[in-house]
């Protein structure tokens, strides 16, 4: 896969959801909360030529987007829960190339004291 390490991006972090997404009941019944983490990746030249919204991508039309993908349907995993938000942002805007996405579980039922559980996954247009 190519290197996006010096490419143009979007970034948005810590976007805060409660949703009902995991394999276990308790996860289903009671709902936790979520983490994601976005680099959004496009060519900004244009938008910072000309100073025009219309020349990039809206954060809020993304996390308006982000949340409608989030809530539209229970996932097992949230591996499946990525995907999806991914396949729904490409859909949605034509100027993205490429994705990167973190869901991250801060209070995943697991035995750790401190930390969180999450996924990332990199994704090109033709990827999906």
């Amino acid at each position: 896969m190519a290197d996006f390490s010096n490419r143009d991006r979007i970034v948005l972090s810590g976007l805060a959801f409660y949703g009902y997404h995991g394999v276990m009941l308790e996860e289903n019944k009671l709902g936790q909360r979520f983490r994601i983490d976005l680099e959004l990746g496009l060519d900004m030249s244009e938008a910072a030529l000309t100073d025009e919204v219309e020349s990039t991508i809206s954060y809020a039309h993304v996390y308006d987007e982000v949340r409608d993908a989030f809530e539209e349907k229970r996932f097992k995993l949230i591996e499946a829960l990525g995907h999806h938000i991914i396949v729904k942002l490409f859909a949605r805007f034509e100027r993205l190339d490429w994705i990167r996405i973190r869901v991250r579980k801060p209070e995943a039922p697991l035995p750790i004291v401190v930390g969180e559980a999450a996924i990332e996954m990199l994704r090109t247009r033709d990827q999906v």
